[in-house]
């Protein structure tokens, strides 16, 4: 008899259990909206040196893996085989790094070979 009368409280404690409850809660508020970015100024710069022509921009080539020095040599020596405006070989770094010089070498003879091919 005392296991049939514990069920109706065993019920009501499970589904007052699972109920929401909200008494001491906050209710959630919407986030804050973001500070204001601070003023950006649309002076002109004040620079009294000449302008000099723009420069065309440095290609990106893909040489994941590569030394920063295997790629600026890659690029130049590229570069120069195909005959473009950022065609260039830098001499020091030429005859002081040895990196450099293997880029500028590859690049030239593979992008000259594929020059030549087409």
């Amino acid at each position: 008899m005392r296991a049939i009368a514990a069920i109706p409280i065993l019920l009501v404690t499970t589904i007052l259990g699972c109920a929401p409850t909200t008494t001491g809660q906050k209710e959630s508020q919407s986030p804050s909206p973001p500070p204001p970015s601070p003023p950006t100024s649309t002076a002109p710069p004040t620079s009294t040196a000449p302008s000099s022509p723009p420069q065309p921009t440095r290609p990106v080539y893909n040489l994941t893996g590569y030394s920063p020095s295997f790629k600026d040599g890659y690029i130049d020596g590229c570069e120069t085989a195909k005959k473009t405006p950022n065609g260039a070989k830098d001499e020091r770094r030429f005859a002081d790094d040895k990196q450099y010089r293997l880029g500028w070498s590859d690049g030239f003879s593979l992008c000259g070979r594929n020059r030549a091919e087409k």
